[in-house]
């Protein structure tokens, strides 16, 4: 079945033909040559009445002459709150094909299509369905998509065909859509090709208006080009009254209003002599989105009703598919702009009555068709709110909660729903100048908004990312919570959002004084505190004091994350797992908020679920995709001036500078981190910048810097209260020590360590404290430890961590002559700080295996190397040959001067020299080809 666009001529000419277009028209035609072979998307940008509507068109011709199989939509700006509508468009004439999916897409995109009931799907899931939906009709003969004013659609749609855009390529199926200039909207443009539509030159503008008006006068036909600027569609319109009124005897060219204008005008002149009935048609169709004749039929109208419409132009009929389309959208406006408002009102209330089985777009029209306050359709809306909230969908429960808060009776209500929708901007969409106008509005309303813990969070939000500091927020919020006359009972959802808020503003602050009242106000929910605030509020904070059994708890809400879709309590689970190393089986949850905020939806907590993936890439070294990602949030950052949250990223920023040895961007990044938080007293989030810090300095060997930086955490020998950041420098912590011969210190940070019980907080910081243990420990005890940390459950999860162990151990088996299993533990470490680009570990393993007498590339593990050379014997002749003295290679090597001088006094007969400076030739002729050793100028 192939959809039927709007008949539109603007740009035509008497013979059909679209006058000026033929570069437009070429390339249109290339595109759908290469798009039946391998799918893609071009969009087709230019001021309204350009004629893109008409090229679309024309584009939609080609398309069925060149075997495609046609798909349309128009943007509809009166069902723009209503979820998939114009998904719902597009995809109809394919709906007997859903069947042929798979079960978990069928029945999402059914029910989002309003073909069916059931949960409220995933946006992920049902772009994908749509996506497949498109494929497989491709697999007959190639699919092309062509939607009008593609800005106009729902956002739900919108966003999908975002998503489906970027993966046509590769696929039979393309898309051509049209946009308005300098319109924006859910859809992402980036990246996507466009044709820019401009208007007709005056050659062109001639020849369209002679095609259509021949007799027009010369001074008339001359007024018309120097008002109409090659607009088609002005050209088009305006040519008619123009001639109607040279026909006057005067033969005087009226004056005109200003283009807009000009163009109203005269489709209000042809829409003003229409019948009563037809104008009613028209304004039900134009109001209802869907432009179904069945609507018309319910409402008491019929097709005799639309025809004048369809006979001057106005509209086309599709009987096959019982639709109706406007020939542009500008006449699906004028049809709005010119009626009254007692005829919306009355036409909105007509569509309402008939959408009983579809209560999110009934309350919408009920909303439009009221005439002044309404509680019971402002609980209808905010319910709908509720509703698309459950299912991720932020930007349409705002409007709902704002238009909700428009049809309060009672001011206060009026005020608590602007606060909820604020609170909404600034914490999920992130759109924060929009939240504080909300916020203002709220305040105007009911002065006394200051008490709306909704009101008291968006609050504490703007002055975080504003101007403000974290303490004062603190302050704010904690005051709204502690108000008389507070209801503390679990289910009071306002209450529960202003703790989580608080709990991260808590956070933020890193003050430990600031704890305390919020565990308390917690502990006062009834009957208990809701699940998942109680697990955040126990895993997160203080992870060094965890609780027997929370990681379990976590985990098992974690096990039903693919059931839950709201922003907020996605990033709640996954904020609760953050240093209890849960991350990973929570990354499909972050992926979909990225998916979303990418499109344009829930912004803000999109950006907390890259601080989550960051957080797993790091750990389980996923470096590349770390820098990517963190690249990427940074820039939505600065895009949408989030001041404060952009302190993140640029940790991750530095923390993966300092693990490539890029030391002095890693200290630029945390200065900068430093800057961005002690700006607003953040001095919790300024402690991420001395774990970057620490990195840096040990990826230096500066282990006294890496040692200071680690205590900023906390201090050696304990875990500071809610500092739960210092156990991923515990580690680091005691080997600086050591190094700096802090052995005390050392010791007491694993006593510190080890009472934290590992095992309940995570098989890493359980791994790593085993491992610190082996670094204080002598003999067959630091043997049996290493081993030990090394056989961890789940240890492989964490390469960095797992490969500094193993260089550690590396360094104490070759230093006790173990040189064998040295040098096959120092391969394995090397192997991985190189495949995770760690170039300071890679160093210093290359390094600690040139010191057994073998370079990093060699695979033999013999103890025995040319010319009858031990592995002890061929490191320190390598040195020598560089000029090293005795004393300087036995500091080099951990031995002393005295053996590095008997091992020389051996090596010279087994090479047959008898002096030092002859060592570099008599190595180069003892090793042919490839000597399994490199000298440290070499690798240089």
């Amino acid at each position: 079945m192939t959809n039927v666009l709007i008949a539109d001529t603007s740009g035509a000419d008497d013979g059909g033909e679209l006058v000026g277009r033929g570069g437009e028209l070429t390339e249109l035609s290339d595109f759908l040559d290469g798009a039946a072979a391998r799918g893609g998307a071009r969009l087709l940008v230019g001021d309204p009445g350009v004629g893109k509507t008409r090229l679309l068109q024309a584009a939609a011709a080609m398309a069925v002459q060149k075997g495609f199989q046609v798909l349309t939509a128009s943007g509809v700006q009166f069902e723009a709150d209503i979820s998939y509508s114009g998904l719902n468009q597009i995809l109809l004439p394919l709906v007997a094909d859903i069947d042929g999916l798979a079960a978990p897409l069928r029945e999402a995109l059914t029910v989002a299509l309003g073909l069916g009931e059931g949960v409220a799907p995933r946006a992920l899931v049902v772009c994908n369905a749509a996506l497949e939906l498109l494929s497989r009709a491709s697999r007959t003969r190639p699919v092309a998509v062509m939607v009008d004013d593609l800005p106009w659609l729902d956002p739900a749609s919108a966003a999908a065909l975002g998503f489906i855009a970027r993966r046509l390529p590769g696929t039979h199926v393309c898309l051509l859509a049209s946009f308005r200039t300098g319109q924006a909207g859910i859809f992402e443009r980036s990246g996507l090709s466009e044709v820019e539509v401009l208007p007709l030159n005056r050659v062109d503008s001639m020849r369209l208006v002679a095609g259509r008006h021949p007799t027009l006068s010369a001074r008339a036909r001359q007024r018309l080009l120097d008002e109409a600027g090659g607009n088609p569609l002005a050209l088009v319109e305006l040519a008619h009254g123009l001639a109607v009124s040279d026909a006057a005897p005067a033969g005087i060219v009226p004056e005109v209003l200003p283009l807009t204008s000009r163009l109203e005008s005269s489709f209000a002149f042809r829409i003003a002599d229409l019948p009563d009935r037809t104008r009613q048609a028209l304004l039900l169709i134009a109001l209802d989105g869907r432009r179904e004749l069945g609507l018309l039929m319910r409402s008491g109208l019929g097709l005799a009703d639309i025809a004048p419409a369809e006979s001057t132009g106005f509209i086309s009929v599709t009987l096959a598919t019982m639709a109706v389309h406007f020939r542009h959208p500008l006449m699906r406006s004028a049809v709005v702009d010119q009626s009254t408002s007692d005829e919306r009102r009355n036409a909105h209330r007509a569509i309402a009555e008939n959408l009983h089985d579809e209560p999110e777009r009934r309350a919408w029209h009920l909303a439009e068709a009221a005439v002044g306050p309404d509680e019971d359709i402002a609980a209808q809306l905010e319910q709908v709110a509720r509703s698309v909230l459950s299912r991720g969908d932020a930007t349409a429960a705002i409007n709902a909660l704002t238009r909700a808060a428009q049809l309060s009776p009672d001011r206060r209500d009026h005020s608590r729903r602007l606060a909820e929708a604020a609170y909404l901007r600034a914490d999920v969409t992130g759109e924060l100048d929009s939240a504080s106008q909300l916020l203002a509005a709220a305040r105007r309303i009911d002065p006394e908004a200051s008490g709306s813990l909704h009101a008291a969070a968006a609050g504490a939000y703007m002055l975080v990312n504003g101007d403000g500091d974290v303490d004062t927020a603190y302050r704010v919020l904690l005051g709204a919570i502690q108000s008389a006359g507070q209801d503390w009972s679990a289910d009071n959802t306002e209450l529960v959002e202003a703790l989580s808020t608080l709990l991260l503003i808590c956070w933020w602050a890193g003050n430990p004084d600031y704890w305390p009242p919020l565990f308390e106000a917690i502990d006062r929910l009834e009957p208990e505190p809701p699940e998942l605030l109680l697990i955040q509020s126990r895993t997160f904070p203080d992870t060094a004091r965890i609780r027997p059994g929370d990681r379990e708890r976590l985990a098992a809400l974690i096990a039903r994350q693919d059931e839950e879709f709201e922003p907020n309590r996605i990033i709640r689970v996954n904020t609760s797992s953050v240093y209890v190393d849960l991350l990973g089986g929570c990354r499909a949850g972050a992926w979909r908020l990225i998916e979303d905020g990418r499109i344009g939806g829930a912004v803000r907590s999109s950006l907390g679920a890259y601080m989550h993936l960051l957080l797993d890439d790091f750990g389980t070294g996923r470096w590349a995709e770390a820098q990517q990602l963190a690249d990427e949030a940074l820039a939505v950052c600065r895009a949408s001036n989030y001041n404060f949250i952009v302190y993140y990223f640029l940790f991750h920023q530095a923390l993966l500078a300092a693990v490539r040895g890029e030391a002095e961007r890693a200290y630029a990044w945390a200065d900068e981190l430093t800057l961005v938080t002690t700006q607003r007293n953040a001095a919790g989030a300024e402690r991420f910048g001395h774990h970057a810090r620490t990195l840096a300095a040990a990826g230096q060997g500066d282990w006294e810097a890496c040692y200071r930086y680690a205590c900023l955490l906390s201090p050696a020998g304990e875990f500071a209260p809610y500092t739960p950041h210092a156990l991923w420098v515990a580690f680091d912590l005691v080997q600086a020590a050591i190094h700096t011969g802090r052995h005390r210190e050392a010791r007491a940070h694993v006593e510190a360590m080890i009472a934290a019980d590992p095992p309940a907080i995570s098989p890493r910081f359980a791994m790593l404290t085993v491992g610190a243990q082996a670094l204080v420990s002598q003999g067959a005890d630091a043997d049996r430890l290493f081993a030990a940390a090394l056989d961890m459950p789940e240890a492989s999860r964490w390469p960095f961590d797992l490969a500094r162990i193993q260089l550690a151990y590396g360094e104490r088996l070759r230093r006790g002559l173990a040189i064998g299993p040295a040098r096959e533990i120092l391969h394995e470490a090397l192997a991985t700080f190189e495949r995770l680009g760690a170039a300071p570990w890679a160093a210093r393993a290359r390094e600690e295996l040139r010191a057994a007498g073998v370079a990093p590339s060699k695979a033999a593990k013999d103890d025995i190397e040319p010319a009858g050379l031990t592995v002890q014997e061929r490191a320190i002749a390598e040195l020598a040959a560089e000029g090293l003295s005795n004393k300087q290679i036995a500091e080099r090597l951990f031995l002393s001067p005295r053996t590095v001088g008997g091992h020389l006094y051996r090596l010279f007969p087994k090479l047959g020299i008898t002096r030092r400076a002859a060592l570099r030739d008599a190595l180069r002729s003892a090793s042919p080809g490839d000597s399994g050793a490199v000298s440290p100028t070499e690798r240089q």
